[in-house]
């Protein structure tokens, strides 16, 4: 599965182990229904260190991983803080209101029946950008913030040698096309980090694309991004072929082998869309699909840009000498911070 881990900006793992349902009045000790017994009676006394800590002994008697994380991101988040390391000195010695540690109790309750902290809290940043999340539309995982740098590494590479010539044409704005765009992070995120460019973004699940619409228009983004309702199939080629070609198509497809679907965390099987997690038998069967339609929809010399499982880059390495009629080149596999082979780039050949 994906290489995950927590770093300090809100990067908090959605991976977790089995849950278990039921709301924490019935699950608690009467230890931790005490404690909140002595807290609640004494309204105007509780600080954000009290409440931070009160809930990670909660989460860690009840099995929650990563426990004091989880309790720190719920109480900066009412809080208004992105982090509880970044709250001021006199945010912690402020007693907390009642409304306040009511609305913590509220979402301390959903991370105890093992919603993710990324659904809990109704946002999450993905890079430069805070995105709305909901469940069941796929979180976008950390790493896959490196696939967006290098979709914008290789159209700097792409300005710097076209700038270089003795008659440099100007540059057109890129187009992008992002097949399963889930909440938009992707799509998004190149349009921000790349104001020249367009994007048109394709989810077959309508509260993906709904979801995208409204990130985008949070974002004032909506103006340069095309949300299309549909899979991606020979037929939507077609639909996809009157935006003319693009410069890139970009990716994390659902790349999950099928044997591999039941073991993954209770979490993921309870809450995300396992559509966009699931490869069928080798993984690939989303790939396949976008490698055999991207030479239609590609420029010469257009880039496709997939996130895959480790297993992937030889497999895709095969598939495509197997299909040499689509004149794509795999050009480089590139590692995530955890060291796995993860992102590929793949080049369509000048005809």
């Amino acid at each position: 599965m994906r290489c995950l881990m927590h770093t300090p900006l809100r990067r908090l793992s959605c991976l977790l182990p089995r849950c278990m349902p039921g709301r924490w009045s019935q699950i608690l000790s009467p230890k931790w229904s005490s404690l909140r017994l002595s807290c609640s009676t004494r309204p105007g006394v509780v600080t954000a260190a009290d409440v931070v800590n009160y809930w990670q002994k909660v989460f860690e008697a009840n099995g929650i991983p990563e426990a004091r994380e989880s309790s720190e991101y719920i109480v900066s988040f009412v809080l208004g803080a992105k982090t509880f390391q970044s709250l001021s000195s006199k945010s912690l010695r402020t007693p907390l209101t009642a409304a306040q540690q009511e609305q913590i109790q509220q979402l301390s309750n959903k991370r105890l029946e093992r919603m993710p902290v990324q659904y809990v809290l109704g946002e999450w940043d993905f890079g430069d950008l805070t995105l709305k999340m909901r469940p069941p539309v796929f979180i976008p995982r950390p790493e896959t913030e490196d696939l967006v740098s290098l979709v914008v590494e290789e159209e700097s590479l792409m300005y710097e040698k076209n700038s270089g010539l003795c008659f440099p044409v100007p540059a057109p704005r890129p187009v992008i096309l992002e097949i399963g765009c889930g909440s938009g992070a992707i799509a998004l995120s190149l349009l921000h980090k790349l104001p020249q460019s367009r994007v048109i973004a394709m989810d077959k699940e309508e509260a993906a694309v709904d979801l995208t619409r409204e990130n985008a228009h949070r974002l004032q983004l909506q103006e340069r991004i095309h949300v299309l309702h549909q899979d991606v199939s020979y037929s939507s080629a077609k639909q996809l072929l009157l935006w003319g070609p693009v410069d890139f198509i970009v990716s994390n497809p659902p790349y999950v082998f099928h044997e591999d679907m039941a073991s993954l965390d209770a979490e993921i099987l309870r809450y995300e869309d396992l559509d966009a997690l699931d490869g069928g038998d080798d993984g690939m069967r989303v790939i396949k699909t976008i490698l055999a339609l991207a030479p239609s929809l590609l420029k010469d010399s257009g880039s496709v840009f997939l996130e895959v499982d480790p297993r992937h880059p030889n497999m895709v390495k095969d598939w495509l000498q197997a299909h040499p009629d689509l004149l794509l080149v795999l050009c480089a596999i590139h590692k995530d911070f955890c060291g796995k082979p993860r992102f590929l780039h793949i080049q369509k050949q000048s005809s």
